[in-house]
């Protein structure tokens, strides 16, 4: 157990680090609103599409394929998602809700899920985690394109025009642009590969650093209420519900820690890009992965020694 406390700091660590030198930036006057706005919109709109493109492309669609796992996933990712909209509509305010949907079921699977994934389980616990992480990127992507543009000022909520948000969601066409390179096993120019690789490591560090120069004492304070009760959700009571519901399903052993793992994996950083370029409330999605990020160190090993403690991992 302390090896996995000793990971799950590991990885966070990180994280706060970028955050607090976006903080640290944006005080000493070195990057700015423009900035940050250019920045994100880089982000979005070539990086990320790039590193979700290249995460699916070096997926072995053959290794660890387990249907019942991908379903179940799948599934309880879409309840989730149904269950925080339907606690928004009634406690959260309507300009607030897209993000604190967002907030409360978009996990960060690809960074912090996936790590330690492989570190308790090693290359099976990578290509279960890698293929789930396929699933993971088209539902949390889609979800939020949904629910993001339903609350859009300036956008509109008919089906039509949703279902042409989602599909000119930069983010969405990197993953199904990369399914046919995969499956058919197509490789790409080593040249090329080693440029999308330069553009996808910008996205991690580029986007936490807009983040912490969104990030200041008098955002927290006016989004305090609304970002603890979306991380509450996030790192505790959804993780709570689906962890048992695969319980209940006859999940044992890897496969339920590595469901667990991914349920309870803190606020991806995707969302404050996509709150950003949807027109939402970017400091509010700032504030809940600093929370949901920080909460993790606790939550996920608290779990993690629940589901040992009961022989079930």
């Amino acid at each position: 157990m302390l090896a996995v406390i000793q990971q799950t700091v590991a990885i966070t660590a990180p994280v706060f680090s970028m955050l607090f030198l976006g903080v640290a930036l944006k005080r000493l006057g070195l990057i700015d609103a423009h900035f940050i706005a250019t920045a994100s919109s880089l982000v979005f709109n070539v990086s990320m599409p790039v590193m979700l493109f290249l995460a699916i492309l070096h997926a072995d669609l053959a290794t660890a394929l387990q249907p019942a796992v991908l379903g179940y996933f799948a599934v309880a990712t879409l309840l989730s998602f149904l269950l925080a909209w339907g606690w928004a509509i009634w406690r959260v305010p309507r300009a607030e809700r897209g993000v604190y949907v967002q907030g409360a079921f978009r996990g960060n699977n690809g960074i912090i899920g996936l790590a330690l994934a492989t570190s308790l389980y090693g290359d099976y616990g990578l290509s279960l985690g890698g293929i789930l992480g396929g699933v993971v990127i088209l539902c949390y992507n889609t979800l939020s394109v949904i629910v993001l543009e339903t609350y859009n000022p300036a956008g509109s909520t008919r089906p039509w025009a949703l279902l042409k948000s989602v599909l000119r969601n930069p983010l969405i066409i990197g993953v199904l642009a990369a399914i046919p390179f995969a499956y058919w096993r197509i490789g790409l120019p080593a040249w090329l590969t080693t440029s999308g690789q330069y553009l996808a490591e910008l996205t991690l560090p580029l986007a936490l650093i807009c983040i912490g120069g969104t990030l200041s004492l008098a955002s927290l304070r006016a989004s305090s209420g609304l970002a603890i009760g979306a991380s509450l959700m996030k790192m505790i009571w959804l993780p709570l519900l689906a962890t048992a519901g695969a319980f209940a399903l006859g999940f044992r052993n890897a496969e339920l820690a590595i469901l667990f793992l991914y349920f309870a994996s803190p606020t991806a950083a995707a969302s404050f890009v996509m709150a950003r370029a949807a027109g939402g409330n970017h400091e509010l999605a700032a504030a809940i992965i600093v929370i949901t990020t920080l909460v993790a160190v606790v939550t996920t090993n608290v779990g993690l020694f629940v589901l040992r403690w009961g022989g079930w991992i």
